[in-house]
């Protein structure tokens, strides 16, 4: 291509092709426009297939965008600071670059006479959702797009904190081109100058507002803008909206929402994206109605290189055709608060919250401690960034205020004990230093041990340059990073989560209740990028929260599974229901919109028993009863024994009655909703009725192991006894709620089909699925495996640290159930989606955090 095309290009971006390719007709012969215009549409085809994210696209709506060109006034000179002052590398950068790219080249294109585009961008808590939605401004800006709106969240930390960014990663990169009706001191205020005149002074440049998504912020800007949309003299105009943190006050709200679309129809031109970490109350709105529903495309970010996200540090649940394996574990990097304790650390009613006083209690003291230690060794790297620890008890500003002396009284007393150099002081640092190093260990990221007589060359500077800053929506004494280097320990709420960065963060201490998946996974501002100190975050928090987290890192790649899958089908937006795994005992979200429950299939799967009450001596025994029945009911009935001669015993033509009793009569753990009795009888009967019939005859598996003495000996019947076999329990679980995490290998799939084991482990899940569906003899049959599990099961060597000893009263019997994958009919599970059916459904009720904050959040 030659010199001209960069010129046709660029035209092509700001009038549109149609009326690029009129005016180059005056110029150049047809055979040449015709080059150029099959070359920009191959460059904008290359961003919708070049880069990793996925897109759902409403139908007919094709990548116009080619990506930036190399004189474009905004976006070039962000990508230049971003390289030469923040160092990026240049991967890092195309990365960014073509992201973006996807973005514009799937909003509308500016020249056209009008348009509504409605996206969606789900990126990961702390992952760098702003540096996107900034290369999409400087982007918007390039082609066309004059008024840009940013509604950031419902605090003015946030607002704040996003003007600052944009003003010195945008405005200040070029000072000609951008003009504000906000500044960093200052929300949208009352206009000396009409909107049109505004407007129309500003001529060429590109005007930038960010709002507070608050009610009487909002209501001042569309009074304001609407006499000139009545004028008409928002014709010509293209309007980018970001809606930062899009789940929160913007969706199902009495006063947000319907500004927000009062806002949006203002124009004849606009662009409103929604961009979000928790989608949950956006994907949950309804497709049918004149409200936020992403109905032009909904993309979803790749998790960066570098980034620490719930999985990483609480590990997740395998999902359907996914083996288990030691990656899924997550890092030793959470630490346990007792249940006894939280109520020394917040209050435990509301009447007791005037009077409350915090007790610096021995997990309290011990994270303060670690927090100062990780930020000197972080000096020995080299290291001189800012540093914080997040204190997040409640979201009570009494109890913040609390906190203060406390924790100042802690830093006086450190501050003696390191002058006098105490013997014991010193003694309890260095053993909590060097264990915590032990199980984080440097090297695992490419990072440099620091030996604790290291550190402690720069511990009192440390603590004594440190602050207890109490960030709230009352405080005055909120967190800044704008100036010299910041040690702190913040002590907040609300106003400490939604998208507001705390740099350096290292330590959080988390005893703050919460009910929904979205309020919890905002609160948790430990995720994103740890460069050089991947080793030294820590977590304090309660083991039910522990666990909270790691179902919501589950329910996160789902999410993003479901989106993948739809877009490889090409489904549009408007048809999509991405399923939400429920909980027990959270909510997924206060704005459940037209939620309904989800169907799944068991077929092609594997369900198995992971959790089990350790201490519990009946539920054991009654286990262990349900297991012998059904053994000597099936060999009674006609079964057929193989013994396979190491402790494996084989029952094949197993009659569906007596796996459906034993379903009935074996205890589920209530964290294991795939083996719950009722849907599993449900699926079984529903492919019983089925034509042609299925699941009628199944192989009953007893996996045992030689038996090393008499008390490993289990006896199912008098002619099936095998020894028990070991798994050990993952370190912080028993009780009532003992966790094994894996049961059954993979080759156990097709334990019945006589495959070699190591034929079995060489194929992947789906291969192993198709191994039963393909032959004739399995693709009807079921498969139960009872598993007899030592009580005192050790731990294998290489699983030391992470796992202990089982504990248990009796032997414990685990089952997993085996389906063949060509499975017709659903049956209900806990999952919720969508209606896309444009059925009336009847909301859930829940309380919503974030909306009983919109008030609060208001000018303090």
């Amino acid at each position: 291509m030659d010199d001209f095309f960069d010129v046709f290009a660029a035209q092509a971006q700001r009038n549109g092709l149609e009326q690029t390719v009129l005016k180059f007709q005056k110029r150049f012969d047809q055979d040449e426009i015709d080059n150029y215009v099959r070359e920009y549409q191959r460059r904008a085809e290359s961003v919708r297939v070049g880069y990793p994210p996925k897109i759902l696209a409403a139908p007919g709506m094709k990548p116009w965008y080619p990506g930036p060109l190399a004189d474009d006034p905004y976006w070039v000179p962000y990508a230049e600071f971003l390289e030469q002052q923040k160092g990026w590398p240049k991967d890092r950068l195309k990365v960014l670059n073509e992201a973006s790219s996807k973005v514009i080249a799937f909003t509308n294109d500016p020249s056209r006479a009008t348009f509504l585009t409605k996206g969606l961008v789900v990126g990961h808590v702390q992952s760098g959702k702003t540096t996107n939605y900034t290369a999409v401004i400087a982007k918007a800006a390039d082609i066309g797009y004059r008024l840009i709106i940013v509604l950031s969240g419902i605090h003015n930390g946030l607002r704040r904190q996003t003007q600052e960014r944009l003003a010195e990663q945008l405005l200040s990169r070029k000072d000609d081109g951008w003009f504000t009706l906000t500044s960093v001191d200052s929300d949208f205020e009352e206009q000396n100058t009409k909107a049109a005149a505004y407007l129309h002074q500003s001529g060429t440049g590109v005007t930038l507002c960010v709002v507070k998504k608050n009610h009487l912020r909002l209501q001042r800007l569309i009074d304001w803008l609407r006499p000139a949309g009545q004028a008409g003299s928002f014709v010509d105009l293209p309007v980018l909206i970001i809606d930062d943190e899009a789940d929160q006050a913007s969706v199902d709200t009495a006063t947000i929402n319907p500004q927000l679309r009062q806002l949006i129809n203002l124009f004849d031109k606009r662009t409103y994206l929604g961009y979000t970490a928790t989608p949950f109350a956006n994907v949950l709105i309804d497709p049918s109605a004149e409200d936020l529903y992403p109905e032009t495309f909904i993309l979803s970010l790749p998790q960066p290189d570098g980034y620490f996200g719930a999985e990483k540090i609480f590990g997740r649940e395998a999902v359907e055709g996914e083996a288990t394996g030691s990656d899924l574990d997550g890092h030793d990097m959470v630490r346990i608060v007792p249940d006894k304790t939280v109520n020394l650390l917040r209050p435990s009613r509301r009447a007791d919250t005037p009077d409350f006083a915090p007790t610096l209690t021995k997990e309290l003291t011990a994270a303060v401690r670690y927090f100062w230690m990780a930020t000197a060794a972080r000096r020995c790297r080299g290291d001189y960034e800012h540093s914080t620890m997040l204190v997040h008890p409640s979201m009570q500003t009494v109890v913040h205020e609390a906190y203060r002396a406390p924790l100042l009284q802690m830093q006086r007393t450190m501050v003696d004990a390191l002058e006098a150099c105490d013997e014991e002081m010193l003694k309890q640092l260095r053993w909590q230093w060097e264990e915590e190093s032990r199980k984080v260990p440097a090297a695992q990221f490419g990072n440099r041990f620091i030996p604790f007589d290291d550190l402690l060359e720069h511990l009192s500077n440390i603590v004594v340059q440190t602050d207890v800053v109490l960030d709230n929506h009352r405080s005055r004494d909120r967190l800044d990073y704008s100036g010299d280097t910041v040690v702190a320990i913040a002590v907040g709420g609300n106003t400490l989560s939604r998208g507001l960065t705390l740099e350096g963060l290292v330590v959080s201490f988390f005893v703050r209740s919460a009910r929904t998946y979205d309020t919890l996974l905002q609160m948790g501002r430990w995720f994103g990028f740890r460069p050089g100190y991947e080793d030294l975050p820590r977590i304090w928090m309660t083991k039910q929260l522990k666990e909270y987290f790691r179902h919501l890192a589950t329910v996160e790649h789902e999410i993003r599974l479901d989106i993948r899958r739809y877009e490889e089908e090409n489904i549009p937006p408007n048809e999509v229901g991405v399923r939400i795994r429920t909980h027990p005992v959270l909510n997924v979200t206060a704005k459940m919109g037209r939620a309904r429950t989800a169907y799944t299939s068991y077929g092609g799967r594997r369900v198995q028993t992971r959790y089990f009450r350790e201490g519990d001596q009946e539920w054991l025994a009654d286990n262990l009863e349900a297991a012998r029945q059904l053994v000597g009911d099936a060999l009674r009935d006609g079964a057929s024994l193989h013994d396979r001669g190491t402790g494996e015993v084989l029952l094949r033509d197993v009659d569906v009655r007596h796996v459906l009793r034993f379903v009935d009569n074996h205890q589920v753990h209530e964290d294991s909703p795939d083996l719950e009795p009722r849907l599993i009888r449900a699926y079984i009967e529903k492919e019983n009725r089925r034509s042609p019939q299925s699941l009628l005859n199944w192989t009953v598996a007893v996996m045992g192991g030689p038996a090393p003495d008499a008390r490993h000996l289990v006896e199912f019947d008098e002619r099936v006894r095998v020894g028990t076999i070991n798994r050990s329990k993952l370190k912080d679980s028993g009780g009532e709620k003992a966790d094994i995490k894996t049961l059954m290998t993979k080759e156990h799939r097709v334990v019945d089909m006589d495959v070699p084991a190591a034929e079995a482990r060489r194929k992947s899940e789906e291969g192993l699925v198709a191994l039963r569906n393909d032959h004739p003899d399995f693709q009807d049959q079921g498969l139960l495996l009872l598993y007899p599990i030592a009580k005192d099961s050790p731990p294998d060597e290489a699983n030391q640290d992470t796992r202990l000893p089982l504990e248990a009263v009796e032997h414990v019997i685990g089952a997993a159930f085996v389906f063949p994958g060509n499975s017709k009919d659903k049956v209900a599970n806990r999952y919720v989606q969508v209606g896309i059916d444009h059925q009336a459904i009847d909301p859930a009720e829940y309380d919503d955090v974030a909306s009983a904050l919109n008030d609060e959040a208001d000018d303090a």
